[in-house]
């Protein structure tokens, strides 16, 4: 069995990469700080200097990064993998990114002989330990089906979205969702506590909400009661991903109002200090608090 090569070890891709390591697969790992990866290298894992080394060693390069920009770079940049990749192997992108930059990147790969799948995944940090992440792929259906017991190691399920950027396209509709859905009820909290209700009592009453979905109902109670936040996909990352879904919907012709409103918010909420707490932080943000010294962690991986 070939190794496979996993780059990017932040919050989703150490808990994938963790998985996928249990169920016996070889890994060699790389991220730009090397102490990310060590709980991965004491579990067996091996280190890769550069991402291009890692691609030396295996047989499938997968790669969990955060902006388009980092993974063009980590690809096709100076030193990239692409150029290290044996023609037929196959890279397994799980980045959020847009669509034009998957196209890119298949295009890139197809030149070296390389296989691409853009396939970003729906879940969490929770997600991602127990295996429950969905993924929403784009590229070629023989190819989905090749990467489809590494889906199932880490996943509940695989929608095969269409060709090459098409997987990309619909997590940032996912992400369009949640993001606007998640900011309208973090304003319904904040109104509820202006006309008097504790964030308790509000949260009990929601229960009841035929409107609001159980899934985000229980997200928002669990992160605003015990006020702790932690980023399971922090705010920032919104932010981001809403940008995306914006520029996106700009190539295609389409204009989103209300997204660039909710955009907008997550802004200003990073730039209250909330960047790096889960996105349920736009509800302390909007309430007009701070958060508390030493909450605010670095803005990169």
């Amino acid at each position: 069995m070939s190794a496979i090569g996993f780059v990017g070890i932040g919050l989703m891709g150490s808990r994938m990469a963790g998985r996928l390591l249990e169920a016996g697969h070889r890994l060699v790992v790389h991220n730009r700080t090397r102490e990310k990866a060590e709980p991965l290298l004491a579990l067996g894992a091996r280190w890769a200097d550069s991402s291009a080394d890692a691609a030396l060693r295996a047989g499938v390069m997968w790669t969990m990064l955060s902006t388009p920009d980092i993974v063009e770079a980590a690809a096709t940049g100076v030193a990239g993998f692409l150029t290290a990749m044996r023609p037929g192997t196959l890279w397994i992108d799980s980045s959020t990114v847009d669509p034009l930059c998957s196209r890119r990147m298949a295009a890139a790969a197809a030149e070296r002989g390389v296989r691409f799948l853009d396939a970003p995944v729906s879940g969490s940090t929770g997600a991602a330990e127990t295996g429950e992440l969905l993924f929403l792929v784009g590229g070629g259906g023989a190819d989905v089906e090749a990467a489809r017991p590494l889906f199932e190691v880490l996943g509940r399920g695989v929608i095969h979205a269409g060709p090459h950027g098409q997987g990309a396209a619909l997590k940032l509709v996912f992400n369009q969702i949640l993001g606007t859905a998640l900011l309208g009820t973090a304003e319904a909290v904040v109104l509820g506590e202006a006309l008097g209700f504790d964030r308790k009592g509000l949260f009990a009453a929601l229960e009841s909400c035929a409107v609001l979905p159980t899934g985000l109902r229980d997200r928002m109670k669990s992160s605003i009661n015990d006020g702790t936040h932690e980023p399971g996909f922090p705010l920032r990352w919104m932010e981001k991903d809403l940008r995306l879904a914006i520029a996106a919907a700009a190539d295609a012709g389409a204009t989103l109002p209300m997204t660039d409103a909710a955009r907008s918010v997550y802004g200003l909420a990073r730039g209250h200090g909330w960047g790096d707490k889960a996105q349920t932080a736009v509800s302390e943000f909007l309430a007009g608090r701070r958060p508390s010294p030493g909450t605010a962690g670095p803005e990169g991986e």
